[in-house]
């Protein structure tokens, strides 16, 4: 019997962290590796979407939200629709403007917290992976990322207010563990955007360590900042082909193995 694929969401309230880059970086890093990868835009900004090349998503038909919206009106959506296959060997399901009406559709839906993963469950036997790159805020969107994931990756910067935001994040995700998605886990936090350089960057890191290094998985892949990593987003592929020698490219490749080895 074949194993379905783990789901991973890439989670933040706080925007500018880095998780649509990470979630680019790291599938591509995966299918590169030989994984059958699917990422799921579940943000209305379409960030996912526009980073893989599509920068237009809102002029797409068939994405994320009217793919949801059939499910709640028990309608017959068909395993793989709305997918797309991206040059560098992963499949994107997309996502655009639509999405935040159907964040304001779930709020009265019966079993809102589960439409996500209901879709999801009918393609999981065809990929190794599924990444879901989330909006940053804590509603609706997100808690059924939460609710259909079997880990959380939590990307945050070197700097002080992300370390005291991750703890409303933390509560959300214990929340959704005991309520929802019991097995529901964390598979650690990546530290994005730093300048390890710097004094400050150090001690927030080593802030980051001493408070949450005990209870949770900090990986030891740091993602540098860099121009070259926002560079992507606008030419649709990733750093391996954008800057393939360069600082980012390395730690996202040590981060791929580094998550495919836990």
């Amino acid at each position: 019997m074949r194993k379905t694929a783990q789901i991973v969401a890439i989670c933040n309230q706080k925007g500018g962290v880095g998780k649509t880059v990470t979630a680019v970086n790291l599938g591509i890093g995966m299918a590169r590796e030989g994984k059958r990868v699917l990422l799921v835009d579940v943000d209305a900004q379409g960030s996912l979407t526009a980073s893989l090349g599509y920068q237009r998503p809102d002029q797409l038909e068939n994405t994320l939200a009217p793919i949801l919206g059939r499910i709640i009106s028990d309608e017959l959506v068909s395993p793989g629709e709305g997918i797309i296959h991206h040059a560098e060997g992963v499949d994107l399901l997309p996502a655009n403007i639509e999405l935040s009406g159907l964040e304001v559709t779930l709020v009265n839906t019966m079993s809102r917290e589960t439409i996500l993963r209901e879709y999801l469950n009918s393609v999981r036997d065809r990929y190794d992976v599924i990444l879901l790159d989330c909006c940053p805020s804590l509603g609706m969107l997100t808690i059924n990322a939460l609710a259909a994931a079997d880990q959380v990756l939590i990307p945050m910067q070197a700097h002080y207010l992300s370390i005291k935001g991750l703890e409303q994040l933390i509560r959300t995700i214990s929340n959704v563990k005991r309520k929802i998605n019991p097995s529901l886990k964390i598979a650690g936090i990546l530290i994005t955007m730093a300048d390890m350089r710097t004094n400050y960057s150090r001690e927030i890191v080593e802030l980051l360590r001493g408070t949450y290094g005990s209870e949770l998985r900090i990986f030891n892949s740091i993602i540098p900042r860099s121009i070259r990593a926002a560079e992507t987003s606008a030419e649709g592929r990733s750093i391996y082909l954008h800057d393939p020698a360069g600082k980012v490219s390395a730690a996202y490749t040590a981060l791929t193995r580094e998550v495919m080895a836990s």
